[in-house]
């Protein structure tokens, strides 16, 4: 009675409920659809498409689109969908995690959901852990949606596009005209009658890849693609400086498959295009001698309080006869600019031994308010260099962040967002708190008959892998298959040493060689294969038994030892027992694994003391089980705190991120004329809260300050009023902005964006680099009883507002210093154009060390 209160209860059994009367009435529509043609179902969908408003109003359509979309795999792919994976799809459908077992066909569940989507006439990311599967399940999959008249787009972490497209046109259309099915054994054929016609149905749907743009990719309705690509191309999106060059159309739906893996397990590291500084040491060499040419006052102007260095007039054109150029403040001499105020800073702000020291040839920053040196640290935006260079010391290059957000951020970009996986439900916390996501659990097509045996636990490691190989050579000699889960690549080739030692034949995997490993991972259910795979071996691929295997136990998993994470565990118990099969599952342990030694020995070695056994025998114990389960919760707990710090320190500057690619899309969408007028009135306003917020104005340091665009400001002393002063001055520079617009004339918009995006970007790269420093402290202020995330969003802010008054400031300043140039300036300015126009398909894979010292894949701009 109390058991059937808590299923009546029970919130996942509530959804299933749910999602069962919707089946039923899914199934009701079979018999009629069984004799629509392809014509009539593809006609429904291209009806409906893009005439649906919102979400909810999907709801109407569910019932007899998923009716279509099982009839048609029926005959395209010859694989109908159970009511179990209807249920998945349903999830899925409903923006939740679907947690399915391994061999539940979870890539079948997802059709139904992104053709019924598919009605809002938006791109649809069906997002992967590799490039394998993204290309495997596109062509899989593909029969069902273009029978549909959907489009299937695949994207690659290579930035290859492709699109999925009949092998034989004429043969397809031929087979959709009339009605060819390709059924599955349990099936009588409809339209069908004999093998040879079958035959010719399996021939007709075949379906092939062609090359095509990454935009014309993500302009097809569902494309295919990994986690990271999604996010680098959106990272890439914002810095192109032309709409043209971007590819992703939006953030409407992403279904995640292996979606613990993804948004769990790779959530510590974020996204990060970088690349190294295109300066070699010799450039910041030769401004730091030009620097030291140049004269206070007459060249250039300090000030000393805020750190900053203004050009002069004369200073400007001596630098132009210096580098040999007739505009400085062109386009292509950006660089310049940004060298030549670096070395002046070098040279009359940053003092030896004050603010830095040299020790061992490394310039070390000395902490203004300690005094003490700040190791690892360095100066952002080549001003490190810069110093390294007046010291005569080597100069270190240094990766610039362009741009990086976290997956978590990145995910929760999608209006709707769903995921599959064979485990989930262990960390529904994390994915309830993060994204907003809960878990259904999914029953299985058939009853789960997987002997999953208790923990095996020795004293020592030695022992313990003794016991593994003759636990193998024992399921070996009777034909069982086996698969053998580790945690490392070293732990698998010990494993595998041993193996050879006993002339046991197997195979060893990990996660180099996507394709090979999925192969060989199918096949590790036949008679007498041994399989060695790391813990990220075989995901998303079906391990079938083989002839005769399911009289010898079906396939044997044995894990090594426990993972940090029960979840991995339940992975690796997973690949065994598919579809009713059966299977066993056994896991060895050791008191000196690194798990139970650092997060639980001292409680785990008394109870082993407890128990008196021979060497090399294992122990079972209800509370050495309890025990170790209360480990894996502890180190889950604390990975999910890192993960949730990292989350909170992104938020912060997911507002700044948006505000910053806002601004991007406003100007690359509009006319750049309301930027700069916003960045005038900034302009004005800051000089006019410096000098003259107090009684006693200071007229003749506010007309200094805007010695950065004109030397003759006029300043009306009669004013009297801070407002009339404002708007006389604002109305001053939006005078000589429209003199400077019909001097280029229609080149101006053209320029005028260019400088301004390049300005924001540079901007926010410096801003990116500084924002690192400050994570790095703030962690530490968590020792002084200080919150870190508040301290951090406290100096961001200010950082943040200072970029934004810096943006506006040198938006102004460039765009009114602006001079026509000779044709062969100009000829160069447009190569410079051009080369940063397609600076989106020049990001190149290398490795990095994150946070937590693991090397990770990032970007980095590379120039072939």
């Amino acid at each position: 009675m109390i058991s059937k209160l808590k299923k009546l209860f029970d919130k996942n059994e509530s959804e299933i409920r749910k999602a069962r009367k919707l089946v039923e009435k899914i199934n009701s529509l079979e018999e009629q659809v069984r004799r629509m043609s392809f014509e009539e179902m593809k006609n429904y969908i291209l009806e409906h498409k893009g005439k649906l408003q919102n979400f909810e109003e999907l709801e109407e359509h569910v019932e007899k689109v998923f009716a279509f979309v099982r009839e048609v795999a029926r005959r395209t792919v010859g694989m109908r969908h159970f009511d179990v994976q209807l249920i998945g799809g349903i999830v899925l459908h409903k923006g939740k995690i679907a947690e399915m077992k391994t061999g539940e066909g979870k890539t079948l569940v997802a059709t139904a959901p992104v053709v019924l989507n598919s009605l809002m006439n938006r791109n649809i990311h069906m997002v992967t852990v590799n490039d394998y599967l993204a290309k495997r399940d596109a062509m899989w999959m593909g029969p069902i949606y273009l029978a549909l008249g959907l489009r299937v787009g695949i994207i690659n972490t290579a930035g290859k596009a492709y699109e999925v497209v009949w092998k034989n046109p004429e043969l397809a259309q031929k087979g959709l005209e009339e009605n060819y099915c390709v059924w599955p054994d349990d099936f009588d054929g409809e339209f069908l009658s004999d093998e040879l016609k079958v035959k010719k149905a399996v021939e007709a749907f075949e379906v092939d890849i062609v090359e095509v743009s990454k935009k014309e990719a993500y302009r097809c309705d569902v494309t295919y693609g990994t986690n990271s690509e999604f996010g680098f191309d959106y990272l890439r999106d914002n810095l192109v400086i032309s709409l043209e060059d971007k590819v992703q159309t939006g953030h409407f739906y992403a279904i995640v498959d292996e979606v613990d893996s993804i948004l769990i397990d790779e959530a510590r590291t974020p996204l990060i295009i970088s690349g190294p500084s295109k300066n070699n040491a010799s450039v910041y060499k030769q401004f730091y001698q030009i620097a030291k040419r140049l004269e206070r006052d007459k060249h250039f102007k300090l000030d000393e309080e805020h750190r900053t260095v203004l050009l002069t007039d004369e200073g400007i054109e001596f630098l132009e006869k210096l580098l040999g150029v007739d505009n400085l403040y062109d386009p292509a001499n950006v660089n310049s600019i940004y060298h030549i105020t670096n070395s002046l800073k070098a040279i009359h702000l940053f003092k030896k031994d004050v603010d830095y020291l040299v020790h061992n040839g490394q310039v070390l920053i000395v902490d203004e308010f300690t005094g003490r040196v700040l190791p690892g640290r360095r100066y952002s935006g080549g001003l490190h260099q810069a110093i390294e260079a007046k010291e005569g010391v080597p100069i270190k290059e240094e990766s610039i962040t362009y741009a990086t957000i976290t997956y978590q951020n990145y995910f929760r970009m999608y209006e709707k967002l769903a995921g599959m996986t064979g485990t989930a439900k262990t960390e529904e916390e994390e994915f309830k708190s993060i994204y907003g996501l809960e878990v259904v659990v999914i029953p299985t097509h058939k009853p789960m008959i997987r002997n999953d045996r208790d923990d095996l636990i020795y004293r020592s490691v030695d022992e313990k892998y003794k016991a593994i190989v003759e636990e193998i050579k024992k399921r070996y000699e009777k034909g069982q298959p086996v698969l053998i889960g580790t945690t490392s690549i070293e732990k698998s080739e010990r494993l595998s040493e041993m193996l050879r030692r006993e002339k046991i034949p197997h195979q060893v995997l990990n996660a180099k060689y996507h394709e090979k490993e999925a192969q060989i991972i199918a096949q590790a259910g036949q008679k007498g294969t041994v399989t060695i795979a790391t813990n990220m071996a075989g995901r998303g691929t079906d391990i079938k038994l083989g002839p005769g295997v399911k009289e010898l136990g079906g396939l044997c998993v044995i894990g090594t030892e426990r993972h940090e994470s029960r979840r991995i565990d339940n992975q690796l118990r997973g690949r065994s027992g598919r579809q009713g099969d059966p299977g066993e599952s056994i896991f060895f342990l050791s008191v000196e694994d690194d798990l139970m030694r650092i997060f639980g020995g001292d409680r785990i070695q008394k109870v082993m003391d407890m128990v008196k056994i021979e060497p090399g025998q294992p122990i079972y114990h209800p509370l050495l089980t309890k025990l170790i389960e209360q480990v894996q919760k502890k180190v889950e707990g604390i990975n999910f705190g890192v993960r949730k710090f990292l989350l909170e320190l992104d938020s912060v500057l997911d507002t700044q991120r948006r505000a910053i690619y806002g601004y991007r899309d406003y100007i690359l969408e509009h006319n750049v004329d309301n930027f700069i007028n916003e960045a005038i009135e900034n302009f004005v306003q800051s000089r006019i809260d410096e000098f003259c917020s107090s009684i006693e104005w200071d007229l003749e340091g506010l007309k200094n300050s805007f010695a950065v665009i004109k030397d003759y400001v006029k300043i009306n002393e009669k004013i009297d009023d801070v407002e009339k002063l404002k708007a006389d001055l604002t109305a001053q520079i939006r005078g000589w902005y429209e003199e400077k617009k019909k001097e280029f004339g229609e080149d101006f918009e053209h320029v005028a964006k260019f400088i301004v995006l390049r300005i924001i970007d540079e901007n926010w790269r410096q801003y990116l680099e500084e924002v690192e420093h400050v994570k790095e402290s703030v962690r530490l202020r968590s020792y002084g009883q200080k919150d870190p995330v508040l301290e951090f969003k406290k100096e961001t802010y200010a950082m943040f507002t200072d970029m934004m008054s810096r943006n506006y400031e040198l938006a102004v300043s460039y765009l009114l210093n602006l001079r026509r140039v000779d044709n062969k300036a100009e000829e160069e300015s447009k190569k410079e154009l051009a080369r940063v126009s397609t600076i989106h398909d020049e990001f190149k894979l290398v490795e990095d060390k994150t946070a937590d010292g693991k090397k990770k894949p990032k970007l980095k701009i590379k120039r072939d």
